[in-house]
């Protein structure tokens, strides 16, 4: 071996280190966050309050007690109510985009290009633009304090569809549903047994967004939830952060905001083999 291929060999190791070490740092970047919410969550508040502490404190399961107890916070209701929520709409805005973006796709109709570029003009639409609007048809068809305002409206999701298009045009020929209508196959046997199984990548990404994002969600659920027993977990970490000095307690905030990211962990972890894959091959082709 020369000298100048044991250079090139030593440049790539110490690039190979340099990389590693760039990625542990943000890794430890990334994760460093969700390290001081689990640690406040075993701190009282006054301990809370004297600032950052690296060591776990004694009191994880008194804040759990004083949070379950608490009459003005149905935390398991709550949780519920965000898990039916954040499953309906990411089962509905995943299955439905698909469709739409199938549709598109394997298509060819007069006024393609227009639906399509329409569908992209929604994105620009803010979601408060329509809020007050929203809010005064929910209300007028009796549905504030449902779920349907907040699983039913995911179904038109343009985000979503233009993942999935994109994923359909780098992954899925349109030669293969020829194939199945030659066949005699019908489309939406096609679509289901067919288009879905190659789609399971993107589906997993876009579920896992879609979920977060539902889970998340402060501002809708506020406005057409009034009923305690209907109201989703960022209602009551708003609720329990907004109460009076007496009340306050720092120790049952980082506690409820640990267990609302539980479930979101449990459905990254489950997806997480997907994710990647769907991210690189659901890139837009160049």
């Amino acid at each position: 071996m020369t000298g100048k291929e044991r250079k090139g060999i030593s440049g790539l190791r110490i690039r190979r280190v340099i990389s590693y070490v760039i990625l542990i740092l943000l890794t430890i970047a990334c994760l460093f966050s969700f390290y001081i919410l689990l640690i406040n969550s075993t701190r009282n508040h006054v301990d809370i309050q004297k600032g950052f502490s690296v060591l776990p404190g004694k009191a994880f399961i008194r804040n759990f007690k004083n949070l379950m107890v608490n009459q003005n916070l149905p935390v398991l209701r709550g949780i519920f109510n965000s898990l039916v929520i954040a499953a309906g709409s990411a089962a509905l805005t995943t299955y439905f985009s698909s469709l739409t973006a199938y549709a598109i796709h394997a298509y060819n109709f007069k006024g393609k290009q227009a639906v399509f570029t329409f569908i992209l003009m929604i994105m620009m639409v803010p979601t408060q633009v329509s809020a007050l609007g929203f809010v005064k048809l929910m209300r007028g068809m009796n549905l504030t304090n449902t779920y349907a305002p907040l699983i039913i409206p995911a179904i038109a999701s343009p985000i979503v569809f233009f993942y999935m298009k994109q994923y359909m045009e780098s992954c899925l020929p349109v030669e293969i549903v020829e194939a199945a209508r030659i066949d005699g196959s019908p489309e939406f046997r096609a679509f289901n047994t067919i288009v879905l199984p190659i789609m399971k990548p993107a589906i997993a990404v876009q579920a896992i967004f879609s979920f977060t994002g539902s889970w998340n969600n402060y501002f809708i659920p506020n406005l057409v939830l009034d009923k305690k027993d209907m109201k989703t977990i960022p209602i009551l970490i708003a609720q329990l952060r907004s109460a009076d000095f007496l009340k306050f307690d720092l120790g049952q905030v980082y506690m409820l905001i640990a267990i609302s990211i539980f479930p979101v962990i449990v459905v990254y972890l489950f997806l997480s083999k997907s994710i990647v894959q769907g991210i690189a091959l659901g890139s837009v082709k160049g």
